[in-house]
């Protein structure tokens, strides 16, 4: 599933900041998962330069994201995606390494 997909089916809305800001930072993590490791320092970063903000508003702008898709879209989906129980949202790394380990993992489906 694609990232764009991805974040669809979690039921954030496209008209949140924070879904295009997750978007290109997806992007950014399959190209190199370096980013995984430094989310706030680079990941970020990065991202605040490509939408031309700061590093603070992407940070704001993810979270509002996630509460967002625990609050009102798909939680469900989103404990099936982590494989444990979750008894409040992620944070920003955690939701962007929980996604991503989804797109690069091969579905098991037949």
């Amino acid at each position: 599933m694609e990232a764009r997909s991805l974040l669809l089916s979690l039921g954030i809305r496209t008209t949140l900041k924070g879904f295009h800001y997750l978007h290109y930072a997806l992007k950014l993590c399959l190209e190199d998962e370096t980013y995984l490791l430094l989310v706030y320092k680079w990941l970020c970063s990065d991202v605040a330069r490509y939408f031309h903000t700061t590093q603070d508003n992407v940070e704001h702008c993810i979270r509002t994201a996630i509460r967002y898709c625990w609050k009102r879209g798909n939680r469900r989906f989103l404990v099936q995606l982590a494989g444990h129980e979750m008894d409040r949202a992620p944070s920003n790394s955690e939701f962007i390494n929980i996604l991503y380990g989804h797109i690069k993992t091969p579905e098991k489906r037949s």
